[in-house]
């Protein structure tokens, strides 16, 4: 994700393909009851770190820890240690009091002072290093955790907010380096997991179609959620007009008829910027995929298959997926459309933190690295808004048409670097999360958002169209 900011590798690992996550049945936490907020808070601090050793020292050895393998991406060993750096600044500086333990680091795991393409030249800490202190801060904070108090007065600690921002970092961190894996060259290091997601008939979803929303007001957003993020606050009201939405995300077969009807070829489907950035790369097709033998195939986590054609097609920049949606005769949809068929609900009047409802339950939707892949069209149907609109949330992140900018009354909290630096044209909004995100860093009003050329992240996208038939 944006805003955190080896070649030769060991045999697969199993630990990686399924890590242990903790999936408790309401990802809300209750803020009323502070000791079990607090127990729920350290069972995700353990959890989250299983999945970060198990993305990396229990997989690569050093070489594949330390080296680069894009200069789009972090040295595996970078974003291990920062992940420890950030929870000691915010969990035992900020809300714990403590001193610094390792301030001389503090610029090297800071991600706006060195962008990516420079840290593998910086004087990291070497993997077992970089364990030994993150553990040291782990013990630390759970030593202190019970003296914190959750002062409602105080807004980063109220709710458990700044140990929920901390658990949602590391996940964060995760996502981006199973991102790191999938461009990893050489022998696999994760595997797949015994339980795959379900697998569907051969297009079972076909036909499935777009599902109107009427028009009328919703609320977008949230002002009572407490470990959401600045830049889904506050909860407001936006009016929209009627429109058409994919109940279901494009598929790799919808998406290569397009490329078979030289959509890549055809400036008509392309906005400028990206007709020139397909011109400069000679992009073809999404990334990691290539034809062989009159088949399209794809690179997954080191493994070459076919193309799954009931899959959502991932791997796509905001350019190519505006350039489908064009040629389809449809359009990306808005941010707003996005949400309002994902959260609310007509019948009750009021948005949903999920779109089936407020709880987190298991088996609704692909999320959380339970597969690493997507799902097929036609499941987890449980998991439908009140829409009746798909897999909103798991499987691939989804491209929208708005730029990332901050809502009515937004204010930066806790500081202005997760959010409020990044607001402007140059980044386009993604939303609902992928199978490599965590039920806790995703609901329905996170937003997720990054430049329109990026094509490693987990993403894909569905198309929406105006009632007038009109797809722009």
């Amino acid at each position: 994700m944006t805003r955190t900011n080896p070649r030769d590798a060991p045999a697969a690992h199993p630990a990686a393909a399924h890590p242990a996550a903790t999936y408790p049945a309401a990802t809300y936490p209750a803020a009323a009851d502070e000791d079990a907020l607090k127990e729920l808070i350290a069972g995700e601090l353990g959890a989250v770190r299983d999945r970060s050793f198990g993305l990396t020292t229990d997989v690569l050895d050093e070489a594949g820890l330390t080296s680069q393998v894009s200069p789009l991406m972090s040295p595996l060993v970078w974003d291990l240690a920062h992940v420890g750096n950030y929870e000691e600044l915010w969990l035992l500086r900020a809300a714990a009091g403590a001193d610094a333990m390792r301030p001389e680091i503090d610029g090297l795991y800071d991600a706006f002072e060195h962008p990516r393409a420079e840290r593998p030249s910086l004087p990291l800490l070497p993997p077992d290093e970089a364990r030994s202190y993150i553990g040291t801060v782990r013990a630390k904070v759970l030593d202190s955790l019970p003296s914190v108090r959750f002062d409602t007065a105080d807004p980063l600690t109220s709710g458990g907010f700044v140990y929920g921002m901390v658990v949602q970092h590391e996940h964060m961190h995760d996502e981006t380096m199973l991102a790191t894996h999938q461009l990893r060259e050489g022998a696999p290091a994760l595997l797949d997991p015994v339980a795959e997601p379900p697998r569907m008939p051969p297009s079972a979803g076909s036909g499935i179609g777009e599902v109107l929303i009427e028009a009328g007001p919703f609320r977008m957003g949230t002002s009572d959620d407490p470990w959401a993020y600045d830049n889904e606050r506050p909860a407001h009201v936006v009016d929209l007009p009627a429109y058409y939405i994919d109940v279901e995300p494009v598929a790799n077969a919808a998406y290569i008829s397009f490329m078979e009807a030289g959509g890549y070829d055809d400036p008509r489907w392309w906005d400028a910027a990206g007709w020139e950035w397909r011109n400069a790369g000679g992009k073809r097709a999404p990334a990691f995929w290539h034809r062989e033998g009159g088949r399209w195939l794809r690179r997954r986590f080191g493994r070459t298959e076919p193309v799954p054609p009931d899959e959502p097609v991932q791997h796509v920049s905001w350019y190519e997926a505006d350039a489908y949606a064009r040629w389809a005769g449809k359009r990306l949809p808005t941010e707003a459309e996005w949400e309002k068929a994902a959260r609310w609900d007509p019948a009750a009047g009021r948005s949903r933190r999920f779109p089936w409802g407020d709880a987190y339950e298991e088996g609704r939707a692909n999320l959380g690295q339970r597969a690493l892949r997507p799902s097929e069209t036609g499941a987890y149907a449980s998991g439908a808004s009140a829409y009746g609109v798909r897999r909103l949330i798991g499987d691939v992140w989804e491209w929208t048409s708005s730029d990332f900018g901050g809502y009515p009354g937004f204010r930066s909290f806790p500081y202005k670097e997760y959010s409020e630096v990044f607001f402007g044209p140059e980044y386009k909004v993604l939303r609902g999360g992928s199978w490599a995100t965590h039920p806790l860093a995703v609901r329905g009003s996170f937003r997720n958002w990054d430049y329109p050329v990026r094509r490693q992240i987990f993403s894909g996208f569905r198309c929406a169209r105006s009632v007038d038939g009109e797809g722009r």
